[in-house]
């Protein structure tokens, strides 16, 4: 239950082209505090229920548990939300034995692109696609729950 990431700004689209899968995502969250964040998800016409503990020092790990819901219940309780809700497209792309997880931000986080992929290990090692840009694994901006309060479009 412990989850283990890295977190990338994406540099081009190339990603498009080697996804193998994409579904769109509409999320928001119910608590975002650092210490433990609940998030509400349809994926698709599924719904999702995410608990995720506080990350550790370097950013790379935190405490997950996801249960999936009636798409109803989920939309229900994204009525409950915090503001911000996010929407977004997400890519799965294969990278030799890793996949990337790369989302695509609408709305208020239109033109902020990331990649993620998981690892079994902090000493895990894995190819980089060029189209990968600067690692962000850990710099809470990047974060849903804090890109729900604070969007991307606010940066600039």
């Amino acid at each position: 239950m412990t989850e283990i990431e890295r977190k990338f700004l994406v540099k081009s689209e190339a990603f498009k082209d080697q996804a193998f899968n994409s579904y769109d995502i509409r999320q928001g969250f119910l608590n975002s505090a650092p210490e433990r964040t609940v998030r509400i998800r349809l994926k698709n016409d599924k719904g999702l229920l995410t608990i995720k503990g506080k990350s550790s020092a370097d950013g790379l790990s935190r405490f997950e548990w996801e249960k999936e819901i009636p798409k109803t219940d989920a939309e229900a309780l994204l009525l409950l939300c915090e503001n911000g809700i996010i929407d977004k497209t997400r890519y799965e792309v294969k990278v030799e034995n890793h996949t990337f997880e790369v989302d695509e931000f609408y709305g208020d986080n239109q033109g902020l692109i990331i990649a993620e992929v998981e690892l079994n290990s902090k000493t895990d090692t894995f190819e980089k696609p060029d189209w990968l840009d600067e690692e962000v694994t850990g710099d809470i901006k990047y974060y849903n729950s804090n890109l729900s309060k604070l969007p991307f479009k606010n940066w600039i």
